[in-house]
């Protein structure tokens, strides 16, 4: 048998990232910026308020808060005439005299010889004259041109993830549109002669088509743009021209059902000469009998998966989403793995890498790490579809290691985790 890991080294080989496209913002989420996002205006690009208040000039208000007392003993309060107001959004220049204030709303422009915003809660928030009980210095509470960013200066790096405050920046700094690494195009489909679709009654011997369905749900997840092609016959010359028109648009192609049983020879029969194509024993499980190679004049990569779901999806978990997430520009391809103590004992196949579906917990008390495997927790029930859909993770196990008591350190791959 091949090795999980000479496997991973072939397919991985094989990723292409797409060439990078330049798209609109708000298309650009969840996608790895492929250039230095250079400003060439400032942020802010003008002065403004930082918070609702009265922009002041500060030495007006040094002597706030102080106890100031009159010729006859009493307490001076500093009070200063309001003489306008300012919005955000407002064209209508103002200039602040000595001893003057102006209302300011939040992202207000200062008016000019302003230094300085009163929180509203320094003062009596009069409307025509205010009292003021405590100073501000030059500067406080006020955004200054160029804070943020000045012109030259990279808003958005390449090869930073473009998430919500990137795609908040970029507009801030009027950038449209930003060149990135696109998803790359992949096609699921399904060969079974048992398989219908969901919307049909099954009759006797027939189940539904479940893998493209999950198959497509993971590759979408692991971040492709995915077309799922659905169940197609087995027919040699059917099938060549279907996956002959998939090359020409993917980046990738997944045919599940195409190893083992009877349809395998159908298969063969159909891609032969298209390229280089090899099924092999992967020691791995679920999922040992696996095929691989780089089909039609661009060398697509392609998997044939077993037929079963839960095979399939492990099989796409190990294999094939980490060349989605190469092609993606991601530097870490592979799952988060951490060490965690079994609730309870485990059992795998020996000589296979196994790979168990599992609950990852934490102790409330400790902090540490919990696992509890799903689906009886043996290399037995690699049938079980309800287990992998209850799973958040999966229990790594080498080849040389077949028995876990409870308490017992494992390794575990995080999963898609739930909201």
């Amino acid at each position: 048998m091949r090795s999980v890991e000479d496997q991973l080294i072939k397919v991985t080989a094989a990723a292409v990232a797409p060439r990078p496209v330049r798209v609109a913002i708000s298309e650009a989420q969840g996608l790895l910026c492929a250039e230095d996002v250079v400003t060439e205006r400032p942020l802010p690009g003008f002065d403004q308020a930082a918070i609702d208040g009265y922009a002041v000039r500060s030495v007006d208000v040094t002597a706030a808060g102080v106890d100031v007392r009159g010729e006859e003993g009493e307490l001076i309060d500093l009070t200063l005439p309001v003489v306008g107001e300012v919005v955000a959004g407002s064209r209508q220049p103002i200039r602040l005299q000595p001893r003057q204030t102006v209302r300011v709303d939040t992202g207000a422009p200062m008016p000019t010889l302003a230094d300085a915003v009163l929180p509203v809660e320094f003062t009596d928030g009069g409307r025509a004259r205010i009292k003021v009980f405590e100073p501000v210095r030059s500067g406080d509470y006020v955004r200054r041109v160029g804070d943020d960013v000045q012109p030259g200066d990279v808003a958005v790096r390449a090869g930073t993830i473009i998430g919500a405050a990137q795609v908040g920046l970029l507009a801030a700094v009027g950038q449209d549109k930003v060149l990135v690494h696109p998803r790359p195009r992949l096609s699921v489909i399904s060969i079974g002669g048992e398989l219908i679709d969901i919307d049909r009654t099954p009759g006797p011997g027939q189940v539904y088509d479940v893998n493209s369905y999950a198959l497509a749900a993971a590759a979408r997840d692991a971040g492709a743009d995915v077309n799922r092609v659905g169940i197609v016959s087995a027919d040699p010359r059917r099938l060549r021209d279907v996956v002959e028109g998939q090359l020409v648009r993917s980046e990738v192609v997944v045919i599940a059902g195409a190893v083992g049983g009877w349809a395998s020879d159908q298969v063969r029969e159909a891609l032969d000469g298209l390229g280089e194509l090899e099924v092999d024993r992967v020691a791995m499980h679920p999922g040992s009998v696996q095929g691989f190679g780089r089909l039609g004049r661009d060398e697509v990569p392609t998997f044939l998966l077993p037929a079963n779901p839960v095979s399939a999806l492990v099989v796409f978990e190990v294999m094939v989403r980490p060349l989605i997430r190469i092609a993606l520009g991601r530097r870490q391809p592979m799952r988060r793995i951490v060490s965690a103590r079994t609730i309870t004992p485990i059992t795998s196949m020996p000589g296979r890498k196994g790979y168990l579906r599992a609950q990852l917990l934490r102790d409330e008390t400790t902090g540490d790490y919990l696992v509890q495997p799903l689906g009886n927790g043996n290399a037995g029930s690699s049938h079980l579809l309800v287990s992998l859909a209850e799973a958040n993770s999966l229990i790594v196990v080498e080849p040389d290691d077949t028995d876990f008591r409870t308490g017992d350190e494992v390794q575990v791959a995080f999963l898609a985790q739930r909201g």
